[in-house]
């Protein structure tokens, strides 16, 4: 028998409702249980079954970490695995991925985690970002965010970087799995938001349909914007986690850089 934790149950269930906006009928008449029942669950009253738990968390469309949180809350074991992006088990995942590093070229692209940690990239993304700072001083595990921020990292060559901080900062929240960030991604923000000049979010739109990021030396302007890359319908806690950012020249004289010297 599972233990009776449902009280932890219940206040994660009500963190989830607050951060999905739903009151206890709606997440109730979604999830197509009674009303009375979800508040006996959430306030501690009742133990919610494991397939309630589950039901719930597909209702609140909770990320799969955190439905694993969930179960373990309501006293039962994980259902989502979480295996090594290099085991067996994930082998087409990480085949997918390779090839979608490689069609990128000669644009760049990265690979990275939720708490955008690069884990892998194509051949140009070195080649690009190696042009403006030696990336082999870079602290490990190399970071997309850190890496922009830093002024030791990319951020001097970045000629629109008031642009660049703010709508990073908002793309933490607009990317992340389920549109609740890693709490460490915002613990690190607030670190790098730090830096002298580091502006805040920017909450409007600009007047393209993108936000490019600039990159500026010495007479050199190169301009690119990305898209990102999902695994879809995924059973697996990392290969819901992982996003490939590929990036993509916004003008000709960006495009021929790129073919000419990252390829």
């Amino acid at each position: 028998m599972p233990q009776r934790t449902a009280p932890a149950f219940g206040l994660l269930l009500k963190e989830w409702r607050w951060l999905r906006r739903k009151s206890q009928l709606t997440v109730a008449i979604e999830a197509d249980i009674s009303p009375r029942h979800l508040s006996f669950v959430e306030s501690g009253r009742s133990s919610p079954s494991r397939e309630m738990v589950l039901t719930l968390a597909e209702t609140l469309e909770v990320p799969l970490r955190e439905r694993n949180a969930l179960l373990g809350a309501a006293g039962f074991a994980p259902v989502y695995p979480e295996a090594p992006l290099d085991s067996a088990d994930l082998a087409r995942v990480s085949q997918a991925v390779r090839r979608l590093l490689e069609h990128q070229e000669p644009f760049p692209a990265v690979l990275l985690d939720r708490r955008w940690n690069v884990l892998q990239t194509n051949r140009a993304a070195p080649r690009l970002f190696g042009h403006f700072v030696d990336l082999a001083s870079l602290p490990e595990p190399r970071n997309l965010l850190r890496s922009m921020f830093d002024p030791a990292g990319l951020r001097p060559w970045i000629g629109n970087w008031d642009e660049v901080a703010r709508t990073l900062v908002r793309r933490v929240y607009q990317e992340a799995v389920a549109g609740v960030p890693d709490p460490r991604v915002l613990t690190l923000l607030e670190e790098l938001r730090g830096f002298p000049g580091s502006p805040e979010p920017d909450l409007g739109g600009g007047e393209l349909p993108f936000h490019p990021v600039e990159f500026r030396k010495e007479g050199l302007r190169l301009r690119f914007f990305s898209m990102v890359t999902t695994v879809g319908a995924p059973r697996d806690v990392t290969a819901q986690e992982l996003r490939i950012e590929g990036f993509f020249p916004v003008d000709e004289a960006t495009e021929r850089f790129a073919r000419e010297k990252l390829a």
